[in-house]
């Protein structure tokens, strides 16, 4: 299991930047979703999250005993999952004003900023 998460995560990686690589809005959005879910994988593996106690330590005790979990990689992991929650709504609201607006979801018939009609 150890081995096949990094595997796994360069993976994801490197599918994630050949998708934002693309010249379609919506790959490129389903890119940066799947990169912020690589780098919360990373994070769950550098954080080497083990079963043990809580890391508090006791009244009579000066510091934590093994084995315990590590509290830094679980909050920046809930940190990244909530900043990535809010990039990928945002992301699905641009492409839905970007199709409004445009009428394609292609980069490269989206040139110029000249086509934008205003609707009233």
């Amino acid at each position: 299991m150890e081995l096949i998460l990094p595997f796994l995560i360069g993976i994801l990686f490197s599918a994630s930047l050949y998708l934002i690589l693309h010249r379609h809005f919506f790959k490129l959005i389903l890119g940066l979703i799947l990169f912020g879910l690589a780098t919360n994988l990373f994070l769950f593996v550098i954080g080497r999250l083990t079963r043990g106690g809580s890391a508090i330590i006791g009244q009579d005790e000066r510091v934590a005993t093994e084995p315990f979990a590590d509290p830094v990689p679980q909050a920046l992991l809930l940190t990244a999952i909530v900043i990535g929650f809010g990039i990928q709504a945002f992301a699905i609201v641009l492409i839905k004003r970007v199709y409004q607006s445009f009428g394609t979801t292609d980069l490269d018939d989206m040139n110029t900023t000249d086509q934008i009609e205003e609707k009233h």
